[in-house]
């Protein structure tokens, strides 16, 4: 009947009921009721339309409105914001037109209010579809729960952003409430119901495991330790050490003096050195790296695992590799005195720091020893003991230290900036607890291999983009003009001007303010403050420089073992060189976007686990403290309070809510200072603080303000928008949307546990070694 409906009004136009019944032959009292609950249906389903002179007529659809795609990241509160496809603009999304995205979601939006450039507010938008859901899986405990019969019970997602409880369907194995679990999605919230319903995929552990708070976060992130049998078979396969007919067409090295230098508790050591001066005074840098891409072919088990996961995941007490030890720990590592096959990039130097000749080649080595950065450090400081130990390459140190100079002026001259950041190591013990936050420091040796990396990362770019060949860089673009200005306003405020405008700045612009701050209090915030307005470094197709290290050809060479874009630069270094030009190029073009993609978000995942079980041992060691009072810095302000940092690189939140009055908060200046008292707070300021909380589960540690004589008090400058301020104004601009859990509590008396004192927890103390855990590299090896 609805056809024939449709069809009537389309032929006749709008009509009466009594016309429509004549029509459809319905004018009897049984069937004229049924033609109305049919219309009726047929109105409510936004079909038909009851016009003003009473006929019925075919509802018209409106003209959709255009639609952009994005990526939806949702707060905690509840609004969001949507970067949209080209990686340039982002919408908000208030808390009432978010629909039922969850964060991550690709979504489908609409704009509802566009940006205003001059009020410095970006588009609004209303989400309209959700296109693709991100999560898939979820982990966490499991809560038995009755009141839904057809469930188990339910877990919380790990995502503070994922309020809704996910419920998990009964499976065939009894449940105690004591398992750590990981589900399958298969239903999503939605009008029907507020909660997601998922199927028990696997029992990741219990409650009392030790460590099973950080797996618990891996497996969140479909981060997975375990390989496939298939992929441990293929490893397996592998022979423990290259034969003879390995070594055919590859440059023989065996002779030179070459060694590697890695954390002492490193075991997956990919990268070597040899060095020496040749008769015209320059020097030969070799950076030999282990050939992994000759065990892992592509297209095999060993290849898509890799693939699959992007990246090594270093973590405080472990590390997820990317490929089986069998390869990284074994036959892919150069370890000292055994045949090795590398792929090898051999760069004659001058003094300058100008690589003037170059040679990449298949190579086989055997290191000489397998030094420590703690031994390196030692033997520049001139301990005649280890010195004596390493007598054999005791003038390849040498020239590495004369040749790392060279490098860094070199790439001082050009233009690199240096975010000489603070990172922290997390001492765990055997249960997984930990005992103790140092803060790492990167000596002369360290630095040097950074250099060595960068030179041979560079080289190995250029020779491939001037050859005009399909390839994967690795770039870095020029910042955001609007975060730039951002930092250039606020850098204006220690009276040190930045020549140049946020749109046209040079990098030696932003180097040389750099300088002129160096040495000074303020330097290492102002750092934090410039790295933060940079965009996030990642793979491409395409060469576009790498703007922080003022670099116009940069990739990723020298990491093939814990890192899928090296391995694949070896993989084209071989391929390019024994196999027809043109077909491989054409092959490399297909692929190459997609894996570049990939593995910068894999990159990003890997990052954001790294950050979240850091944050969470730093909450649990934090807990003992509750009630102490510290020294500590202002790291940053924001409109909804202060973030403070102790010396241990442990950082916390002073919320709006619990200052003792109410302090104003000035967006250029980045400050806050009372109302009434005109004490003020800004970046890198020396700040007393009493701990309140430090919580494990979402690795928040919350501060309260102590007044003392390390106070900025200054004239109260009274404006206009200060009543604005008052009644709480927000406007849709990141920063701005207000909220933390420290929201609403009670105020507490700042002279709380006045005496205590502190505890000597957080010495810094000079931990050598420039990996975390088990053979992470920092500095150039991460850049």
């Amino acid at each position: 009947m609805k056809t024939e409906i449709l069809e009537q009004l389309k032929a006749q136009g709008p009509m009466t009921m009594d016309a429509l019944a004549d029509r459809l032959g319905q004018a009897g009292a049984k069937n004229f009721t049924n033609l109305v609950k049919t219309v009726s249906d047929m109105e409510s389903r936004r079909q038909l339309t009851f016009k003003k002179d009473g006929t019925i007529g075919i509802r018209e659809k409106k003209p959709k409105a255009m639609t952009l795609k994005g990526r939806f990241s949702a707060h905690k509160n509840g609004f969001g914001f949507v970067m949209l496809e080209d990686d340039v603009e982002e919408v908000f999304i208030g808390r009432n037109d978010g629909g039922y995205a969850i964060d991550g979601d690709t979504v489908e939006v609409v704009v509802t209010k566009p940006a205003d450039r001059l009020k410095g507010t970006v588009a609004e938008a209303r989400i309209v579809d959700v296109l693709e859901h991100s999560l898939t899986t979820a982990v966490g405990t499991l809560v038995l729960d009755d009141e839904k019969p057809k469930y188990a019970g339910y877990i919380r997602s790990k995502n503070q952003k994922i309020s809704q409880l996910i419920y998990v369907k009964k499976p065939a194995v009894i449940l105690k409430g004591t398992e750590v679990v990981k589900v399958d999605i298969v239903k999503y919230p939605s009008r029907h119901h507020d909660y997601f319903v998922a199927e028990l995929r696997d029992i990741v552990g219990h409650v009392d495991d030790p460590g099973i708070d950080v797996l618990e976060v891996l497996e969140s992130m479909d981060i997975v330790s375990e390989f496939s049998e298939e992929v441990l078979a293929e490893a397996n396969a592998i022979p423990e050490k290259p034969t003879e007919a390995d070594f055919e067409g590859r440059l023989d090295l065996r002779d030179e003096i070459i060694f590697t230098i890695d954390g002492a508790d490193a075991k997956d050591l990919d990268d070597a050195i040899h060095i020496k001066v040749l008769p015209n005074g320059n020097f030969e840098l070799g950076v030999h790296i282990a050939d992994v891409s000759y065990y892992v072919t592509e297209g095999s088990a060993l290849d898509q695992e890799a693939l699959r996961r992007g990246t090594s995941v270093y973590v405080t007490d472990r590390v997820v590799p990317m490929l089986p030890e069998r390869l990284s720990n074994g036959i892919c590592s150069l370890n000292p005195n055994v045949d090795r096959l590398t792929q090898s990039a051999i760069m004659e130097i001058n003094d300058k720091g100008r690589v003037v000749n170059y040679q990449l080649a298949q190579t086989v080595i055997k290191t000489t020893y397998r030094m420590t950065y703690t031994a390196v450090n030692e033997m520049i400081a001139g301990n005649q003991e280890t010195i004596s130990e390493f007598g054999k390459i005791v003038a390849s140190v040498d020239h590495m230290v004369t040749l790392h100079k060279i490098l860094e002026e070199m790439r001082v001259r050009r233009g690199a900036l240096n975010f000489d950041t603070k990172e922290a190591k997390i001492l765990v013990n055997n249960l997984g607890k930990p005992v103790d936050i140092t803060v790492r420091q990167r000596g002369i040796a360290e630095r040097m291999i950074e250099s060595f990396m960068l030179v041979a990362n560079e080289t190995v770019a250029e020779h491939f983009d001037k050859k005009e060949l399909p390839f994967i860089y690795r770039i870095h673009e020029e910042p955001k003009a609007e975060k730039l200005q951002t930092f250039i306003d606020y850098a204006s405020t220690f009276g040190i001007p930045i020549h140049g405008t946020a749109s046209s700045i040079g990098q030696e612009a932003l180097q040389d303010f750099m300088a002129k701050v160096s040495g000074q209090p303020n330097s290492e915030v102002l750092s934090m403050m410039l790295l933060r307005s940079m965009q996030q470094a990642r793979y491409a197709e395409n060469n576009h420089g790498h703007y922080g290290l003022a670099a116009g050809y940069y990739t990723h060479f020298t990491s093939p073992i814990r890192r899928y874009p090296d391995l694949m630069v070896h993989r084209m270094m071989r391929d390019y060189g024994t196999k027809a030009v043109s077909e491989t190029a054409t092959h490399f073009e297909a692929i190459v976007p997609e894996i570049a993609s990939q593995s910068s978000q894999l990159e990003r995942r890997a990052i954001e686990a790294e950050r979240e079980v850091e944050a969470m041992k730093k909450a649990e060691f934090m807990q003992e403290f509750v009630g102490e009072e510290f020294d500590a810095i202002v790291s940053s302000v924001v409109k909804f309070g202060l973030f403070v940092e102790l010396p241990n690189t442990v950082e916390g939140l002073i919320h709006v809510t619990n200052l003792p009055e109410f302090f104003n908060f000035n967006e250029r200046t980045l400050t806050l200072q009372g109302e009434k008292s005109g004490v003020v707070f800004r970046v890198g300021q020396p700040i007393r603080v009493q701990l309140t909380k430090a919580d494990k589960l979402t690795g928040e540690i919350d501060f309260e303000w102590l007044p003392s004589d390390q106070d900025v008090i200054e004239k109260r400058l009274k404006s206009s928008n200060d009543r604005k301020d008052r009644k709480g104004r927000r406007g849709p601009t990141r920063g701005k949307a207000q909220g933390h859990s420290g929201a609403g509590k009670d105020k507490k008396k700042a002279s709380a546990s006045k005496g205590k004192g502190k505890k000597p927890f957080y010495k810094e103390v000079a931990k050598k070694g420039g990996k975390h855990g088990k053979g992470r590299r920092t500095g150039g090896r991460a850049k």
